[in-house]
């Protein structure tokens, strides 16, 4: 079973936090934080920065975590995921930004309002973004 490791952005601007949609050609309405999993030699702060770059055309600061996630598909696939808090040093979101990795062809900010109308994982980033708590989400089966 392949294990990865990822770093998750947990943007909140003006209210509303940052949101992708990770299914080429819009194969689900399921959204997440943006980011990505980790190369070898590279720190998380790091892969994170660049993850979010590509995915949306923004540049960020990483801060603190604040929520570790983790998901898998049972005897093929597990991942943990760590979430910082972030700030927005530099853009805003484009229409016709596009992902080179062709992953990401959807991206928003939400009010947590808003999240409530939505599909996203995992379960606890509403608490995360909006809240104050460091929070252990733990392992549960991959959902498309």
């Amino acid at each position: 079973m392949q294990l990865r490791i990822a770093a998750r952005a947990v943007l909140v601007h003006d209210g509303r936090l940052l949101l992708v949609n990770a299914y080429p050609g819009g194969q689900s309405d399921l959204w997440c934080a943006p980011g990505g999993g980790m190369e070898a030699g590279t720190s998380l702060p790091d892969t994170l920065r660049r993850e979010v770059h590509e995915e949306t055309g923004l540049d960020i600061a990483v801060g603190v975590p604040c929520l570790v996630n983790e998901f898998h598909d049972p005897g093929r696939f597990h991942q943990v995921e760590v979430f910082f808090r972030c700030t927005l040093t530099r853009g805003h979101l484009r229409e016709d930004w596009q992902d080179p990795a062709g992953i990401v062809t959807r991206r928003r900010f939400v009010t947590r309002a808003e999240m409530d109308t939505l599909r996203f994982k995992p379960d606890s980033l509403p608490r995360a973004a909006f809240g104050d708590a460091v929070l252990y989400d733990p392992l549960e089966p991959l959902v498309r």
